[in-house]
């Protein structure tokens, strides 16, 4: 029932932060896409991974498996990390490093993780960057992805 509870009040957050962002105008246009569009993705995927949780059949009786609490405070922990390496390392690194640990909490091998973060950090740079024209640091990788 708490996953339900978890998934009404997402859907409820994520509807808040679509309306919010309508809101949000720059008093010049610097991007294509603009400021909208990324707490408008955030609250879709929210709104999302919310009905998910209302609709989803319950799994088991005891929603915690054992040592969910540590890996839980993991990923925690692991993304307060990527926040302040953020602009020190870049988009790229900072999120493929942030998967790993993460990856490895629901499971995945350190190579399944590490591909995986690669994956993503490189995939998601180039979707926000180069085809949305959505500035992101490069960091340390600046000299391959011509430094912002």
């Amino acid at each position: 029932m708490s996953d339900r509870i978890l998934g009404a009040v997402c859907i409820a957050v994520a509807a808040a932060m679509a309306y919010f962002a309508q809101a949000y105008a720059p008093p010049f246009s610097y991007e294509p896409v603009g400021p909208r569009a990324f707490p408008r993705l955030l609250a879709a995927l929210m709104a999302i991974g919310g009905i998910w949780l209302v609709i989803k059949p319950s799994l088991h009786a005891n929603p915690f498996p054992p040592g969910a609490a540590k890996l839980i405070g993991l990923s925690v922990l692991t993304v307060f990390i990527y926040a302040l390496l953020f602009q020190i390392l870049g988009f790229t690194l900072a999120t493929a490093l942030m998967s790993v640990p993460v990856g490895m909490a629901f499971g995945g091998t350190w190579k399944q993780a590490l591909l995986g973060g690669v994956g993503l950090g490189v995939g998601l740079y180039l979707l926000f960057d180069k085809l949305l024209d959505v500035v992101l640091p490069t960091g340390l990788l600046s000299f391959i992805f011509g430094g912002r």
